[in-house]
């Protein structure tokens, strides 16, 4: 009897071994998945953001087990990641850069039903919003910008930018600016992208932000008259026929720019809050500060630009889509919202999160009612046309005969060619 029960206490004992033995592996089975899961994300940003970003993948697999592949590229970022797409191998998570309605959302999980959500700021949220309502990025930080000026030098011309409503006003601020012996406008041609800028600033005023006269929907189903094209290029030739632009503009770079504005030589630039610093390198003390874009005229507003600077997307067909969910949510934490948007000295996407962006943050405050439009090369030009805005430019800069309707045919034919194929 000893022995049969003897027999029935070791076969249940092993039979409970097992049972428990099968359900322990599986959650060390479990465990282990995760910590076996090493997510790939890639970056666009270099330098300090980029280290930052770097940073808060490894105090995430620190916390979770979980391993992350970063990769910053730099400027190969976003050719490698058109290949990327062509290859539909894409990381699990990646930053953006601008683009993630226009050019990502296809390859992006929609995100509206995490728990950030509902506190998306409203300055950066129509800028990441596709046609169904659907965001696809974190707006981890926001890039919205406007004119910069030195506070100094628009004190000695006597301009109040409060005063500036349309580009008539702006241009009456710029005639008191060089009758006070400074340069109204900087360009850094040689630096042929800050060129275009000027055409990513100023276009938007002509053709989308009035409410009751825009051509949205034109350029973006290609329907657009690009003889309309010759306002903003005929006020690129008009200010440089008045000498508002610098005397060097196609030779002068964008350190000079940063530079002279920081001492007090330049009123006014078309770059975003981000000089404001590389200015104060050249001079700790200057007083800077940023302003709307002027409206058209006075059936419109002035706006402010607003675009994606770090936002992180999640691959929606990632096989791990659990863990990347988890490392996003990882980014959207205060504490890290915080952190990364502080070191961008630029303010959050998200509600309610506190950054230092040094001399900037009183213009933050007070302009954030002013109505924000996404830069106008992301939203509505096809990709690639951003150099035909840089050319353009430069030939009205060189005074070319006939520059502003080359300026109009080679944005036509380019804009043909590209939403075409």
């Amino acid at each position: 009897m000893n022995r049969k029960l003897a027999s029935i206490i070791a076969c249940s004992v092993l039979t409970f071994s097992m049972v428990t033995g099968c359900s322990s592996t599986g959650k060390e089975g479990d465990s282990s998945k995760k910590e076996d899961v090493t997510l790939t994300f890639m970056t666009n940003k270099v330098g300090k953001p980029s280290d930052a970003l770097k940073e808060v993948c490894e105090d995430f697999t620190n916390e979770t087990g979980i391993k992350v592949e970063f990769s910053a590229p730099g400027s190969n970022y976003e050719e490698l990641m058109k290949t990327k797409m062509a290859a539909n191998d894409l990381p699990d998570l990646w930053t953006t850069h601008g683009w993630s309605v226009a050019r990502y959302s296809e390859y992006l999980r929609p995100l509206n039903d995490q728990p950030w959500f509902k506190d998306v700021s409203q300055s950066i949220k129509p800028v990441i919003t596709g046609n169904n309502d659907e965001i696809y990025a974190l707006p981890v930080n926001m890039d919205i910008a406007g004119i910069l000026y030195n506070v100094e030098v628009l004190e000695k011309s006597g301009v109040n930018v409060d005063d500036i409503k349309t580009w008539g006003d702006f241009e009456k601020a710029l005639d008191k600016i060089k009758a006070a012996g400074f340069t109204p406008i900087h360009i850094g041609g040689k630096d042929s992208w800050t060129i275009g800028q000027f055409f990513d600033w100023v276009a938007p005023s002509f053709y989308v932000t009035n409410e009751n006269k825009n051509y949205r929907k034109e350029l973006k189903d290609g329907s657009f008259d690009w003889k309309l094209w010759s306002e903003v290029a005929g006020l690129f030739e008009k200010w440089n026929n008045a000498g508002y632009f610098n005397v060097d503009s196609l030779t002068s770079d964008y350190n000079t720019a940063a530079k002279l504005l920081g001492e007090g030589k330049v009123a006014f630039e078309f770059y975003g809050n981000n000089t404001m610093n590389d200015a104060l390198s050249y001079n700790k003390d200057a007083k800077l500060g940023f302003m709307p874009i002027p409206a058209k005229d006075e059936s419109d507003e002035p706006t402010l630009i607003a675009g994606e600077d770090i936002a992180i997307g999640v691959n929606k067909n990632s096989k791990n889509e659990e863990a990347a969910l988890k490392l996003l949510n990882y980014f959207a934490k205060p504490e890290v919202l915080s952190k990364l948007s502080t070191i961008s000295a630029m303010p959050s996407g998200i509600n309610g999160i506190e950054s230092d962006t040094g001399m900037a943050n009183e213009y933050y405050d007070k302009y954030k009612d002013v109505k924000t439009m996404p830069y106008f090369d992301r939203a509505y030009l096809p990709n690639g046309m951003w150099d035909d805005m840089c050319i353009g430019g430069a030939s009205i800069l060189s005074k070319e005969k006939d520059a502003v309707q080359k300026s109009v045919d080679q944005m036509r034919q380019s804009y043909n060619d590209k939403i075409n194929q």
